[in-house]
């Protein structure tokens, strides 16, 4: 699995230094199993007319008009890029174009590529912006899913596309563009290890699996990593997550990643649902695209896949990643309908439907998530089908009960393209979550059921200032395209960054 191949191999046990970032990143080789391996992507400067690559991306600017750089490659080239204009073939926007880019990039025939960044300039936004987001469109859109020997018997990539991108800027290029440039990267590795890790069967990529992919990080990063049993679970008191995972061969696991580089400063938690595969339990999903059930820990993919992406960048941040792994398998042990269980916080919960499931490990996570006194907690998970009714696949849902942490990470998304739109947490949800035999149930029905999920969290979240975002609709793709999406790991990465960003000049 890679997100490139043959590049030179550089690896390191030690979490990189923001020099060590800028000089090893291009040709850094992922131990971590699944292994991503990143196409080079950096900076130079120079002029589109005078630029020896195999491939030249220059920008059309709306409406038609050639950028400089275009008119001069449309002279030099005797007019072909007008024959091209006059088909119509343009794209609007920044990201789009660079997406474009990336697609014809990673299936052309050219190994070494330029693209002319100033020729997309988006108003309002520093080419540091620029430089970040463009190279992690291209990096992403290298991506290939190259299975494990031990499903086809071998491995490898694709032989075509562009094994280095340079993204050409009229200007001196600066630490600052050659830092973007690399985070822009980064980022895009652990999109890599999250659609890695969503795109692998559920008999491989099982909770055993994730456990072992975060002990990869830890060791190579050089960061902590706890791993739970069901016996210590059980000590903890965690008799929401347990229930799901009762009828499963594959044990649970509770795992807990410690990234301290932040000094004393209170960690943020990031929590992923990773139920491996979900059959319903005992409320048996219809059998249409199960198979896809598989796709239903990419909440945990994409906090495993940040922590990868905070760790490269080495960013001066203290971050918990927590991911409670389950499967939810129907058997002779399986949880009923009707079941009454205790989560940790000591609140019971009546399951109603044991499909309704990842929010009972999700329950179980935000509250042991109190321990850490934490300075926001994220949760990330594919909850509902309602959400995917709501918003469709193009907008994350989003909950919360602070208003500077929604906003954050509402400025997040759309800085990136990786988008979230807030959905209301008005009491009145509540009353769809009574049960006349615990405390709460785990289902409030069909009306307004992303929001009555969400309400059920943050009845586990009083502690702290809490976000949930529900990536049910943006996790993966169906179809042709079928795979996992790597979101929101760019939302979350660049929630951090700017968490840090801010940090650094309030202390300054």
């Amino acid at each position: 699995m890679r997100l490139f191949r043959k590049t030179t191999d550089v690896s390191t046990d030690k979490p990189l230094s923001q020099e060590l970032l800028l000089e090893s990143l291009p040709r850094a080789q992922e131990r971590t199993r699944p292994r991503t391996e990143a196409v080079r992507v950096y900076v130079r400067s120079g002029a589109a007319p005078s630029y020896r690559v195999d491939i030249l991306v220059v920008g059309i600017l709306s409406g038609g008009t050639s950028s400089p750089a275009a008119k001069a490659i449309d002279k030099a080239g005797k007019g072909k890029l007008t024959a091209v204009l006059e088909r119509g073939d343009l794209a609007e926007k920044f990201r789009a174009a660079i997406e474009g880019a990336a697609k014809m990039l990673a299936r052309g025939p050219g190994q070494h590529a330029g693209v002319a960044l100033s020729d997309f300039e988006v108003p309002g936004h520093s080419m540091a912006w620029h430089v970040q987001h463009a190279a992690r469109i291209l990096a992403d859109g290298a991506y290939h899913f190259d299975p494990p020997a031990s499903i086809n018997g071998h491995s490898g990539g694709p032989e075509h596309g562009a094994r280095a991108i340079e993204l050409l800027i009229p200007g001196k290029v600066t630490h600052d563009l050659e830092l973007a440039a690399a985070r822009g990267v980064a980022i895009a590795e652990g999109m890599a290890l999250a659609r890695d890790l969503g795109n692998l069967p559920g008999n491989i990529c099982n909770p055993s699996y994730m456990a072992a992919a975060a002990r990869n990080l830890g060791r190579e990063f050089g960061f902590e990593v706890e791993v739970f049993e069901r016996a210590q679970m059980e000590t903890l008191g965690m008799g929401a997550a347990l229930a799901v995972g009762r009828a499963s061969a594959q044990p649970c696991k509770f795992i807990v990643m410690h990234y301290k580089r932040g000094g004393a400063s209170k960690p943020i938690v990031l929590i992923g649902k990773g139920v491996t595969f979900d059959s319903g339990g005992i409320s048996l999903k219809p059998g249409a695209n199960m198979d896809e059930m598989k796709f239903d820990m990419c909440g945990a993919a994409a906090v495993l896949g940040t922590v990868r992406a905070i760790a490269r960048m080495a960013l001066p941040v203290n971050l918990v990643g927590i991911v409670p792994a389950v499967e939810n398998m129907p058997g002779g042990n399986a949880t009923r309908p009707g079941d009454v269980v205790t989560s940790m916080s000591g609140q019971t919960i009546e399951i109603l439907n044991t499909d309704a499931e990842g929010r009972l490990i999700l329950a179980d996570a935000l509250t042991y998530a109190e321990r850490f006194d934490p300075s926001c907690v994220i949760d990330v998970a594919t909850l509902t089908g309602a959400c995917v009714i709501a918003l469709g696949h193009v907008t994350s849902g989003l909950m919360a009960n602070d208003e500077s942490l929604a906003n954050e990470l509402i400025r997040s998304g759309e800085n990136t393209g990786d988008r979230a739109w807030r959905l209301p947490m008005f009491d009145e949800y509540e009353e769809q979550l009574k049960s006349n035999f615990a405390d709460m149930s785990n289902l409030g029905g069909r009306p307004a059921g992303a929001i009555t999920a969400g309400c059920f969290l943050g009845r586990f979240t009083k502690a702290y200032k809490w976000a949930h975002l529900d990536i049910a609709g943006t996790n993966a793709l169906s179809g042709e395209a079928k795979g996992a999406t790597g979101r929101p790991v760019p939302l979350l990465s660049e929630f951090v960054i700017n968490r840090t960003s801010a940090a650094a000049r309030g202390a300054a």
